[in-house]
């Protein structure tokens, strides 16, 4: 497959080759908080995979805003919700480049039901595609990873993971399995150089969030009375990929308590 550059930064500031750069496949990027990291990455040089399931255009545009700003990369598609389909993926996007890899589990899907009247077929794609999906996609990479030494992984949490929330049983469940997860792969991995944390963003307005961000009053549980800004979690997502030491950890991006 063969990546997209931008023709737009001059000579000079143009990157090297994509062959012997970072690279970084982050899932869930057609949109929200995963266009903002791969915008993010694409700035500071790296090759970034944007994984879409459904929304080819959506993908498409996020990679044109990677281009934009200079950078490299390429569409990959995959359900995450199958190993196979990931395992695909993640062959395709490790082969382009020979550089440090990363891997950012940013694609998960939403609910709102009560417990009494949940569904099972909701539930259950729930569970595949955030607890189960962010498996496939970290079992996938591991080779990779191995074979280069170590890198970085990065899950996307949530708060409610840790303290659940009215009608979101399914989606707080998966999102307290990834804590189990990351702390357990942390430990299996971490003498072979593999760092893998868990990240979690705060009240972002995506489209998971659409018809229950909170509003005016709705911050009371954060000591500062607001939500954190997207530039900031993203900041820390790529800054947290590049640090060497660090593994196992869950870092908060918001003022409230865990």
């Amino acid at each position: 497959m063969e990546p997209r550059i931008s023709s737009t930064p001059s000579a000079k500031d143009r990157p090297t080759k994509p062959s012997d750069r970072p690279a970084v496949l982050i899932t869930g990027a057609s949109g929200g908080i995963g266009r903002a990291i791969s915008q993010a990455f694409g700035k500071i040089g790296w090759y970034v995979g944007v994984h879409y399931y459904r929304n080819k255009p959506a993908a498409e545009a996020t990679l044109d805003r990677v281009l934009e700003g200079g950078g490299i990369g390429n569409s990959y598609h995959a359900d995450i919700r199958e190993a196979e389909s990931v395992r695909r993926m993640v062959d395709r996007f490790s082969s382009c480049t020979s550089g440090p890899l990363a891997l950012v589990c940013n694609a998960g899907i939403g609910q709102s039901e009560l417990l009494v009247r949940h569904a099972d077929e909701i539930w259950d794609n729930v569970i595949a595609t955030n607890l189960t999906g962010t498996f496939h996609c970290l079992r996938a990479m591991a080779p990779s990873l191995l074979a280069r030494g170590g890198g970085s992984i990065i899950v996307i949490g949530s708060h409610t993971g840790f303290h659940g929330a009215t009608g979101q049983s399914a989606y707080a469940t998966s999102k307290a399995g990834l804590i189990g997860l990351v702390r357990t792969a942390a430990l299996e991995w971490g003498p072979h150089n593999i760092r893998v944390n868990l990240v979690l963003p705060g009240w972002q307005k995506t489209d998971l969030t659409e018809g229950i961000f909170p509003e005016q009053n709705g911050w009371l549980d954060h000591a500062l009375r607001r939500p954190p800004v997207i530039d900031e979690v993203v900041s820390t997502i790529v800054h947290l990929a590049q640090l060497n030491d660090v593994s196992g950890q869950v870092w908060n991006c918001d003022s409230r308590n865990l």
